[in-house]
């Protein structure tokens, strides 16, 4: 008698399958992330047939035959929220939404939904997690909706499906899709096979029937989203939410963008109707700076197209161990360890007898090189106690050989600089070519309004910086 299901092991970072448990995967080299799924024969009879029951030919066209119009993108309303995607939601595109329990991933589709709504648009939410009357208490804390809207509490993908070919909506999201259950397979909700299924299923949905399909994913304690990693690679957007539950303020960060930038950021401020965006991120990233304290430095990091200024502290001491205690909040650990052995090297500073803590205030995370010069700047200052002017800005890559290195966009980050009112500028002395027309622009401004450059080409001349602000 044949079987009706077998056992077939899956890698939870890229979808490889294997017939038996592997502890490295071949494809992605990862250590132990192989799972067990139980596939019968229904899955793949059901897989064929779905493919069949379409009835239709696909169409070859050239590249003539195809129109490219800007217009076809969706504006949400929210500003923060399009800038991220590029300028809108794309028709017929899917969304990827992750974050921590609690973020506000919810809060926001509703109110892309609520506005989408308002331009007579047929939305359909999908929740497979809270009840109709729990998604009602929270659309009451965020306004009023229109009758454009439509809730649908299901966690079965053939009822969604159905729900979607009769509606035909301009907008749909799921919630969550670790929720969803296709009766195709075997195993149970949120498994490797039901995740990757569902998303094939709801992908057909967004390219046939030309819809935006937008779907929320739970994360594992590592930050990613939870399931196999070819989630990611199936979607053409991926947004992450980051913060801290504890605190108002939201970013959300493009990882993956088909139709526009990546590492693009928005940022956003929870309140009780919902969240609200925050236009300048700098001023809130700078607001209660202490003036006049040593181990404070301003740099300038850039956010996709956006130029965001972010406070970075340092913290020196002497260390009461043998060991000392290096601790980073917000940047690379070992970036932070790279960056003291070139000061110990180059500036002759006894760093290994010392405590060090570095942190990037706001609760947000920056990996940009350019905050390289930002934080060695803090870490000097708080060794020598020495304050950095509180018009001081900072910004360039630091090599092992104490060089300071070129980054880009640097007219961008200078103009960001002063329009907040900084007047001193630390930058590296290559970038001063690209600034030739800033330049003669300064030239030309009024005494008040001009700010000053201070190219530098090692660390020493950081240090030489740094003696001058000793003297004032």
């Amino acid at each position: 008698m044949a079987k009706e299901s077998k056992s077939i092991f899956f890698c939870q970072e890229c979808g490889y399958e294997s017939a038996k448990w592997m502890g490295q995967c071949p494809a992605c080299h990862a250590w132990n992330s192989f799972a067990e799924e139980i596939l019968s024969k229904k899955t793949a009879k059901g897989q064929a047939s779905s493919g069949r029951s379409a009835g239709r030919r696909a169409q070859a066209k050239t590249l003539s035959e195809i129109s490219v119009d800007e217009t076809s993108r969706i504006t949400t309303g929210i500003g923060e929220l399009d800038r991220v995607l590029g300028g809108g939601i794309v028709q017929g595109s899917m969304i990827l939404i992750g974050g921590d329990p609690g973020i506000g991933k919810s809060t926001l589709l509703l109110q892309v939904c609520r506005n989408l709504a308002e331009q007579n648009r047929e939305v359909l939410y999908v929740s497979g997690e809270e009840s109709l009357q729990q998604i009602k208490m929270r659309a009451a804390r965020i306004g009023s909706f229109t009758d454009h809207l439509k809730l649908l509490c299901e966690t079965d993908l053939a009822e969604v499906e159905q729900a979607a070919e009769r509606m035909h909506p301009g907008f749909l999201v799921i919630d969550s899709i670790q929720t969803m259950y296709n009766e195709d397979v075997s195993s149970a909700p949120g498994s490797v096979s039901q995740v990757r299924e569902s998303t094939a299923v709801l992908l057909r949905i967004a390219k046939t029937g030309n819809i935006p399909v937008c779907i929320v994913g739970h994360v594992t304690k590592d930050g990613n989203v939870a399931g196999p990693r070819v989630l990611e690679h199936m979607v053409d957007t991926v947004l992450y939410f980051e913060g801290e539950r504890q605190q108002t303020y939201r970013i959300l960060r493009a990882v993956k963008n088909r139709f526009g930038a990546t590492n693009e950021i928005g940022v956003f401020e929870m309140r009780q109707e919902g969240l609200e965006e925050v236009p300048n991120p700098s001023e809130f990233m700078l607001d209660g700076r202490p003036e006049g304290a040593s181990g404070s430095a301003v740099a300038c990091s850039m956010e996709g197209s956006r130029p965001i200024m972010i406070e970075i502290q340092a913290l020196i001491c002497r260390t009461n161990f043998g060991f000392p205690r290096r601790t980073a909040n917000g940047t690379d650990f070992n970036r932070v360890n790279l960056l003291m052995a070139v000061l110990e090297k180059r500036a002759r500073m006894d760093l290994s007898q010392h405590d060090a803590y570095v942190n990037i205030t706001g609760g947000v995370r920056m990996s940009e090189p350019a905050v390289d010069l930002g934080i060695l700047l803090a870490i000097a200052s708080s060794y020598k106690d020495v304050p950095i002017g509180d018009d001081v800005v900072v910004f360039g890559e630091v090599g092992l050989s104490g060089e300071i290195r070129s980054v880009p966009m640097a007219e961008q980050r200078v103009r960001e600089a002063q329009k907040l009112g900084f007047r001193r500028v630390i930058l590296p002395q290559v970038c001063m070519r690209v600034l030739k027309s800033f330049e003669k622009e300064q030239e030309a401004a009024a005494e008040k309004e001009r700010i000053r450059l201070f190219p530098v080409r090692t660390v020493s001349d950081v240090m030489q910086f740094l003696q001058e602000e000793r003297k004032h």
